[in-house]
């Protein structure tokens, strides 16, 4: 199947690429496993000063990016361009932190003189999605590319252009031909790439059911991979929340990105005393909002990503509302052209409901009452996810003990979940494994190896 760029504000399609042949596909292996030995010995220095380059390139092509970004996939037009500040920022801050995260590291063992050091370990696949087109790319370029990895990417069937414009970045930076190539894969071929033993290790950003193929085929070749799939996040609004800021944080959280972030709040858990002011000041935010065509900059809520993701939303919200859920705001498509969703509120959502345990990625936000803190913390926990969340209280002491408490690879305290380049990224359960950013995110695809000089003198035999 092409690659097809449609703008979800109007339907029109913008161009369309057709996929790589299987000889492209297999000659782009083959200059990537050849890249590898050049690269992983370019010296960490020199690695540098070209992805500080790539890093730059972005701030300048800033508008034109943000541009193809928000006619792909309906970002609004402020938000690409803050995706793209923070794609050079990733590069950036990788650039800088590579040598040191990368540098031998003194073990205090009993046995001798001991150290960890760090290698590449080869050509990765990285599989990526469309909600953060440059973001997805940058998280996984930055760290892998410093530590001496060459890569293969296939990116997400409706964001090719922005596929082609961030490969030619990296092409313009300087980064040596093979080291990062761009391919229009099939399913299939991504399969039989990970079948094949010059590739090394598989990353993905996507669904479960992505992530349940990729990781079963990983782990029958017993290669590395890590998997960052799904949330549904819980907002945790404690009896002495600030009421002002956090539903400033809660309009932010679940309607930043048209609702599509795997880290957006979705399940908004409210204890009693606090429940009902916050939903009526919650539901006269969302009314608020302005929907429209993403490139105006006073809009506020763009289109879903595409038509199919819209239709997929709007049965999540039929199904849960045969199974009992009340629609308090929205619910509905607007107008015949383009993705378009009201902002949409359910309440309740009984454990029975299959929204319940559901992702719902695009602008719906679901509302749960618990008794007090101990019920909000069994609601939040209550899920097949576990990838970030959030706590809101004056009481920041209080909050922390509650995040504790809280089964996600992320909390945040009043504010909601974000991504900074020090900072690891990565969930449990079915989120999926693995970290992304921070030295960690570095340390995912790289040979930690064990140097030993024993003090045990040897038998004289």
């Amino acid at each position: 199947m092409p690659y097809t760029s449609v703008n979800p504000a109007t339907g029109e399609v913008l161009k369309t690429f057709n996929e790589h042949k299987n000889e492209q596909v297999w000659a782009a292996l083959d200059n990537a496993d050849k890249a590898f030995y050049k690269w992983s010995a370019t010296p960490i220095a020199e690695r540098s000063k070209i992805m500080r380059k790539a890093a730059q390139l972005l701030l300048e092509r800033k508008e034109e990016l943000a541009r193809l970004a928000t006619l792909e996939m309906g970002k609004r037009i402020a938000e690409s361009r803050g995706e793209v500040d923070l794609s050079s920022a990733i590069l950036e801050y990788f650039a800088k932190n590579a040598e040191s995260f990368l540098a031998p590291r003194p073990l205090n063992s009993m046995m001798g003189d001991a150290h960890l050091e760090y290698s590449p370990i080869g050509v990765l696949l990285s599989i990526q999605p469309w909600n953060y087109p440059y973001y997805q790319l940058a998280r996984f370029v930055g760290p892998h590319l410093m530590s001496g990895n060459v890569m293969l990417l296939k990116h997400a069937p409706g964001v090719p252009q922005c596929a082609v414009a961030f490969e030619r970045i990296l092409q313009d930076a300087g980064f040596p031909n093979g080291v990062y190539t761009n391919l229009f894969l099939s399913n299939d071929q991504a399969g039989a790439l990970i079948d094949d033993p010059r590739v090394k290790g598989i990353a993905l950003t996507g669904s479960e059911r992505a992530g349940e193929a990729l990781a079963s085929r990983a782990g029958k070749n017993l290669k590395k991979s890590t998997m960052e799939l799904g949330g549904s996040d819980a907002f945790v609004v404690l009896e002495d929340a600030d009421l002002d800021h956090t539903v400033a944080m809660a309009i932010l959280g679940r309607f930043g990105n048209n609702g599509q972030t795997c880290i957006g709040a979705k399940r908004f858990i409210v204890v009693e005393p606090m429940l009902e002011r916050f939903l009526a000041r919650f539901i006269e935010a969302a009314k608020a909002l302005k929907l429209g065509d993403p490139l105006d900059e006073s809009v506020t809520l763009g289109p879903l990503s595409s038509d199919g993701a819209l239709q997929l939303i709007l049965r999540q919200v039929n199904e849960a509302k045969s199974h009992g859920a009340t629609v308090l705001l929205g619910g509905s498509r607007v107008g015949e052209v383009g993705a378009f969703l009201e902002p949409t509120v359910l309440t309740n959502v009984k454990p029975d409901n299959p929204a319940y345990k559901q992702e719902f990625f695009g602008p719906v936000a679901l509302i749960f009452p618990a008794k007090d803190e101990d019920e909000a913390v069994a609601i939040a926990n209550d899920s097949p996810f576990g990838l970030g969340g959030s706590v809101y209280s004056k009481d920041v002491e209080r909050a922390k003990r509650v995040a504790s408490r809280i089964e996600t690879g992320m909390v945040f305290i009043n504010f909601p979940d974000v991504s900074w380049p020090d900072l690891p990224f990565g969930g449990i359960k079915r989120s999926g494994y693995g970290k992304e950013l921070s030295n960690l995110g570095l340390e995912e695809f790289v040979n930690k190896k064990l140097v030993l000089v024993p003090n045990i003198p040897a038998e004289v035999h």
